[in-house]
């Protein structure tokens, strides 16, 4: 068994960090189905801004909104702002083609893309 990719939300925006909430990562909902994850699934969260790298788990936020939100003491490691990576994974035996997503600035879905490694020479 293997744990692969297959699910992930590239170069979201971080609208909002709330410590005094209970825990988790909101994210809109129309960003939790073109990617196929689960309300209550646990995800990697990974801060292209900072390096942070922590895991929680995803609660449902409102379709349309753009919503990314850090929740809970994880909002004192991301803050808004930040442009973050989220990904989660599926334990498996078989390949999983993942669904990947790149944000546009206000966390709509920009292109859908290929997990390809790209170099760039120059």
């Amino acid at each position: 068994m293997r744990s692969l990719l297959r699910s992930k939300i590239h170069h979201a925006t971080v609208t909002e960090a709330r410590v005094d909430y209970v825990g988790s990562i909101t994210i809109d909902r129309d960003l939790i189905d073109a990617t196929g994850l689960w309300v209550g699934e646990k995800v990697l969260v990974v801060s292209a801004t900072t390096g942070v790298r922590l895991e929680t788990y995803v609660i449902e936020g409102e379709a349309g909104s753009g919503i990314i939100g850090i929740n809970g003491p994880a909002a004192h490691l991301i803050n808004a702002g930040e442009t973050v990576i989220v990904m989660g994974f599926e334990i498996t035996e078989k390949p999983v083609k993942p669904k990947v997503i790149l944000c546009d600035q206000n966390n709509g879905i920009a292109a859908y893309l290929d997990e390809r490694a790209e170099m760039t020479v120059g």
